[in-house]
């Protein structure tokens, strides 16, 4: 049972998570030949304050 985690910054609609997670799925089953039936995908939202990269958060990179 394939498993792919997401973790990505809240603000995509639910018709884009929808749709992300359609292309996963269909990507498991193309590429390794899993059942589709067997495949999970979880998505993990967090706020833009509990991201940073180079002791930077997103919230403060879209500040400017």
């Amino acid at each position: 049972m394939p498993l792919v985690e997401v973790t990505l910054v809240e603000g995509r609609t639910p018709e884009q998570l929808r749709s992300l997670m359609t292309a996963l799925t269909s990507a498991v089953e193309t590429s390794i030949g899993a059942p589709k039936d067997s495949i999970r995908v979880i998505l993990r939202e967090l706020p833009p304050t509990h991201w940073a990269a180079g002791d930077v958060t997103i919230a403060e990179r879209r500040k400017g």
